[in-house]
């Protein structure tokens, strides 16, 4: 069952059949696209989701039909506080959560940003690096007795990884030239190495962690990119497609993007998935550093995977915190 899907699948396709009475879920990143998505197909299938959002007016208006859906299918969901860029916000939220006391059998680190100008969250990190990563690592880490045993962590990742490897010496661009996209490609290859560590970290006791790229998607996320230069990058690629005998790029729908997050959570086996980078549905395969991929190719970098990487970053990202876990 589970390697029966594929890049065009959906939710519904994953999910087909299965029912998640009496699980309790945490996805982050609820006010728009396939954060919303993921919420709305769990708790359709009888799922109770926690979802979290900076903005709670926006994921308000923007969960309705998550909320229909709940109620039609036996479901639940509540919204709580979550600004990633500030870790105040963060920790109110982990610490409302644990006062709570109610554990999640699946926790689904779905918000982010993408390309965004040069700029510092709230506690001086450089912004992409803080939010997608520090965010989530510190929410995640303060809430790990909350996921159940047998319980996952599913990070949202990308192929952006591909851009850059985690900069640990200048990680807020202190010394180094400020490219959106190569802060990108840091923030998500962190994404994938904090569940690396997280996994081997948690595993003893069932908890695995995955990073899943959803793909290509047009959402909120490319907000910040200059004019057209979306276009233009979808015009580069399909003109690469159609040199190799392809078509042209399409991007996928947010049911689509949502399904390798719901695959992953809830559908593919532990084990298979545990410490690795999915997409499209399945394992990714890794792809030496030398060998060029394109920006839709499959694969994952050998540097996102690596134990050691994980580690130091795990060590430099509690350093920035200031919080050991």
């Amino acid at each position: 069952m589970a390697n029966t899907f594929g890049a065009k699948s959906t939710t519904e396709d994953v999910l087909s059949g299965v029912r998640l009475d009496g699980r309790r879920i945490l996805v982050t990143g609820v006010s728009a696209g396939i954060g919303v998505e993921t919420a709305r197909a769990l708790v359709a299938h009888g799922a109770y989701v926690v979802g979290a959002a900076r903005d709670l007016a926006k994921a308000e208006g923007a969960t309705a039909q998550v909320r229909d859906d709940a109620a039609a299918n036996g479901g639940g969901f509540e919204l709580i506080a979550l600004d990633l860029s500030d870790l105040k916000s963060v920790r109110a939220c982990a610490d409302e959560l644990l006062k709570k006391g109610e554990l999640f059998d699946v926790v689904i680190a779905n918000a982010g940003v993408m390309a965004t100008p040069f700029g510092h969250t709230s506690d001086g990190f450089e912004t992409q690096f803080g939010t997608n990563h520090l965010g989530h690592f510190v929410l995640v880490n303060r809430i790990a007795s909350l996921i159940r045993d047998g319980g996952r962590l599913i990070n949202l990742a990308s192929s952006g990884h591909r851009f850059a490897n985690v900069d640990l010496v200048d990680p807020n661009f202190e010394h180094t030239t400020y490219e959106p996209f190569v802060a990108y490609g840091r923030s998500k290859t962190a994404n994938i190495l904090f569940a690396v560590e997280f996994d081997r970290r948690h595993k003893e006791r069932g908890v695995r962690a995955a990073a899943v790229h959803p793909g290509g998607i047009y959402t909120e996320l490319g907000r910040h990119m200059e004019p057209g230069q979306l276009e233009a990058m979808v015009a580069q690629i399909s003109k690469q497609l159609e040199a190799e005998g392809g078509g042209p790029f399409e991007f996928k729908t947010i049911p689509q993007g949502a399904a390798t997050s719901v695959w992953a959570g809830v559908v593919a086996p532990a084990e298979e998935i545990g410490g690795r980078y999915c997409e499209n549905c399945h394992v990714g395969r890794i792809v030496a550093d030398d060998v060029t991929i394109s920006a839709i190719s499959e694969g994952v970098r050998a540097y996102a995977l690596d134990p050691d990487n994980a580690k130091a970053l795990w060590k430099k990202s509690e350093e920035m915190v200031g919080e050991s876990f």
